[in-house]
């Protein structure tokens, strides 16, 4: 799918849209029966006053009604879409499913162009509005069917989208088209991740997508093997490999896109690309959606993949930690203890908590990079899920200066996304569950606030740094009909990152 921006002159913006030569244009109605200011400028003789005022389309969001042979206009066909409530701005909600509602409906199109022609977003920039219309006509037009003898029918569909514009508006609607494209690019990648399966989405597999896109994109990528592991003490991490033959990948991925001697943002991913539980089995049901315990990696991945897109002017480093886990004779069982990369030793009470286990070898590792902040991103907890359910990823930092100001960038991030996340606790309270009679810490803390001792086992790795923790077990996947890989947190870290760079 192609996009392009389409430039409107505000002086003639009322009758510049009857001009406009293409199979469809998409504007909007609101519900207390005003058009936008495309939708007026289109209705000379009132054929779209009239399906509005006869109920034919209500103006609610989301809602949708296609028209043709529109007198006096050049368009084969005029899209209707409901804005809700508002009569001259929308809200960035109403965008986001008044867009993914246009999608839907031009998925049959028998048309090959589109121009989308919304008021845009009240209160935010030309790049919101942009933003929200490449992902949802690139969501729109994502298959998960790469595996399948028999591809999908593939739909009509729309090949060109233009993003109607005011001229003062241009320079930047093009600059935020070209990132939306390198974002929407990141999220697709993420997903194809997300949604293979175990015997082909490996560690391995993740390592040799890591060096193709640093082929791609001039980034520098290492690699390291088990005997490296082994060299660096990562006793924690590698105690997680003990029942699998898979061999894992430790994966470092660098754009260094800022200036020599800027500190760089360290991303970490959690690559568990098969979670049987360990020992600690998991029950039988749903246990094939263990593929996408690696969802932290494959955003971390995927994000790397847009910025080098972009070509962002910011250091930022990737780490992750792959492995499987499995049971076997030689697996690690209830009651081990193991040694930390940091020194610090652990005792391993369920097999099933083995993300943190992996994690924290690499937030040790982190602290080689100096860096300016740690972003840590994993599928780690269902009691996250408990807690927040879909809607948002779980955030976790420390209560002062330094981590407030970066929760406050990630939280604004997704907020201005719209792939939320929402502020948890860490307090010296939890860590009293993580104490362990026989090593330095027990590796969980019991099922009260499940996702909050979690996140202060990893705390307890990342004293050197700022640094954050970002569960994302509810937003990274969908279960049920829709089952398949979310793409989020990609647009969360991206703009994280870019607003880094300014």
């Amino acid at each position: 799918m192609d996009f392009s921006i389409k430039t409107i002159d505000a002086k003639s913006a009322l009758t510049a849209h009857k001009a406009i030569k293409t199979g469809c244009i998409v504007v909007g109605v609101f519900e207390n029966k005003k058009l936008s200011a495309a939708a007026a400028g289109l209705d000379k003789h009132g054929a779209i006053a009239a399906a509005l005022k006869s109920g034919d389309i209500t103006g609610k969001i989301g809602s949708s009604l296609l028209l043709r042979n529109i007198a006096d206009i050049a368009a084969e066909r005029v899209l209707l879409v409901g804005l809700g409530e508002e009569g001259s701005t929308v809200t960035e909600k109403a965008y986001q499913q008044a867009v993914q509602a246009a999608a839907r409906t031009l998925l049959n199109l028998g048309s090959n162009d589109v121009v989308l022609a919304l008021p845009s977003i009240k209160d935010r920039d030309i790049s919101a509005t942009v933003r929200g219309a490449v992902i949802a006509f690139r969501e729109s037009i994502f298959r998960a069917d790469s595996l399948k003898s028999k591809k999908d029918t593939a739909p009509v569909g729309v090949k060109k989208v233009a993003i109607a514009v005011a001229t003062t508006e241009a320079t930047l609607a093009k600059t935020s088209l070209l990132q939306s494209i390198a974002l929407a690019n990141g999220m697709d990648l993420t997903k194809e991740l997300g949604n293979l399966p175990p015997n082909v989405c490996t560690p391995t597999y993740l390592a040799n997508t890591a060096k193709q896109i640093a082929a791609d994109y001039k980034m520098g990528v290492e690699i390291l093997d088990r005997k490296q592991l082994q060299a660096l003490k990562m006793g924690s991490f590698l105690s997680v490999t003990n029942g699998t033959v898979e061999p894992p990948k430790f994966i470092v991925l660098k754009h260094m896109g800022g200036k020599v001697k800027d500190a760089p943002v360290v991303l970490v991913g959690k690559g568990i690309t098969f979670d049987s539980g360990g020992i600690s089995l998991k029950p039988g049901a749903g246990m094939d959606e263990m593929k996408y315990d690696m969802g932290g990696a494959a955003s971390v991945i995927g994000t790397m993949r847009a910025i080098g897109e972009m070509k962002l002017k910011l250091n930022v480093i990737a780490v992750v930690p792959s492995c499987e886990n499995m049971p076997s004779g030689s697996a690690t069982r209830p009651g081990d203890i193991v040694t930390s990369m940091s020194g610090q030793t652990i005792e391993v009470l369920n097999t099933d908590a083995e993300g943190r286990l992996i994690l924290c070898d690499a937030l040790t590792y982190a602290e080689r990079f100096n860096p300016a902040a740690v972003v840590d991103v994993a599928t780690l907890t269902g009691a996250c899920v408990t807690s927040l359910g879909h809607h948002n990823t779980g955030l976790f930092t420390r209560h002062d200066a330094k981590h407030d100001a970066l929760a406050d960038e990630l939280l604004a991030a997704g907020k201005e996304t719209g792939d939320t996340a929402w502020r948890m606790p860490i307090e010296e309270a939890y860590n009293e569950q993580l104490k362990s009679n026989f090593a330095d810490m027990a590796n969980i803390g019991g099922p009260a606030g499940g996702s909050i001792t979690a996140a202060c086992f990893l705390e307890r790795f990342t004293k050197k740094y700022t640094w954050a923790h970002l569960d994302i077990a509810g937003t990274a996947w969908k279960s049920g009909a829709a089952k398949g890989s979310t793409g989020r947190p990609v647009p969360l870290l991206t703009t994280f990152l870019m607003n880094r760079a300014g």
